[in-house]
């Protein structure tokens, strides 16, 4: 059983497992943030849209994350204007700055957008974060020079923090009141294009969204050369008065990553390039080299004094070319996921994309992830 984590804050009424067989346009499966803005879409054009889940509702990584919200993809903006073209880069950008106020203007009790922090480590990082910070500003996007007792870098005033299980519990809420069937506890164990098959019920449809992110590739294996699934750990205290951090924090080129909470607890996370090899794996299980590294940088970097009271980890997929998988891999069975571990943005934005494509509409970001993809 998942360890518990900040955000299991609150109960939550377990929705029913699939039993018998029910009949739907489309079949989502994963109720993840991705999965779950595939169903919304689905459910604004009047389609009947099934949705189902191995586990529980945010059970995955879109529950158990950091909790961070911020604009781009994996790799930092100068980086996708080099790989992509500047045209495409900005494009993606754009797209992701506007699905990060729209999602904070709809949930404004999860969310809020106080900014974020990239600091260097060192000179070498401090030289990229000057170039990210450039870039940024010659294409017009909110961003600023930073030096402050976190480091110096950039001030990326449009990003935010947010409680990732609430923002998945709030979005299955709202669609249960709008009439969605929602499952749980119904792993699948088969699907084509026309049946999602779980231990105790089928769901007839004409389209199938695979929604999953971590484990990507075991639930599709057409993809297991393309996407592998890695663990992110994480930590988090009790109250820590001592110190004071009012934005999100990324440092190390992302690899050391935390937030305080409004009760002044810490959220850490991080440091899988300690055991790069140990961490490819799909275990949610904390290590003893990846917590006691994060222990170390609480003390002695942070100095954070407050109890450790949480320690868990997280499955997610990360891709040959750091772009998500938005595919069409039989026909009419579509993926999307391998977020790269920045799906909290990226995915919904994939989730209702999917959702148009697999019913024959346009999506402006697949159009835009398949131009990337084309460039790499």
């Amino acid at each position: 059983m998942p360890s518990l984590t900040p955000w299991d804050d609150e109960t939550w009424a377990p929705l029913p497992s699939l039993q018998g067989t029910v009949r739907a346009d489309v079949c989502v499966v994963g109720l993840g943030g991705s999965g779950l803005a595939a169903l919304e879409e689905l459910q604004a054009q009047g389609l009947r849209a099934v949705g189902i889940d191995a586990c529980s509702v945010g059970a995955g990584a879109a529950g158990r994350n950091a909790g961070f919200i911020l604009a781009g993809l994996a790799k930092f903006f100068h980086e996708t204007v080099t790989l992509f073209g500047r045209e495409t880069a900005m494009r993606i950008y754009r797209l992701t700055l506007e699905e990060v106020r729209r999602t904070a203007a709809d949930m404004p009790g999860i969310f809020r957008l106080n900014g974020s922090l990239r600091v260097a480590a060192d000179m070498e990082e401090r030289e990229d974060c000057r170039r990210h910070l450039a870039a940024l500003l010659a294409a017009g996007f909110p961003a600023e020079p930073y030096s402050g007792p976190e480091g110096e870098g950039l001030l990326l005033p449009s990003d935010g923090v947010f409680q990732p299980l609430a923002r998945v519990r709030f979005m299955a809420r709202r669609l249960l009141a709008g009439g969605a069937q929602l499952y749980e506890l119904s792993p699948m164990r088969y699907l084509d294009h026309t049946r999602v098959v779980t231990a105790d019920g089928v769901v007839e449809c004409d389209a199938v969204l695979v929604a999953v992110d971590g484990r990507l590739e075991r639930v599709l294996p057409d993809l297991s050369t393309w996407v592998r699934t890695a663990r992110l750990q994480l930590l988090a205290t009790g109250p820590a008065p001592e110190v004071h951090f009012p934005r999100a924090v990324y440092r190390r080129f992302g690899f050391e990553y935390w937030q305080q909470l409004p009760d002044h607890s810490i959220v850490l996370g991080g440091f899988g390039d300690r055991a790069l090899e140990q961490e490819g794996t799909d275990s949610e299980e904390p290590t003893a080299t990846i917590q006691g590294g994060m222990e170390h940088f609480l003390r002695e970097h942070l100095r954070v004094k407050a109890p450790i009271l949480h320690r868990w980890a997280a499955a997610v997929g990360y891709t040959l070319d750091a772009l998500p998988v938005l595919d069409e891999v039989r026909p009419k069975v579509w993926a999307f996921g391998g977020y790269n571990g920045t799906g909290n943005v990226v995915g919904a934005l994939c989730g209702r994309a999917a959702a148009r494509l697999a019913t024959g509409q346009a999506s402006e970001w697949a159009q835009l992830i398949r131009q990337a993809q084309h460039r790499t």
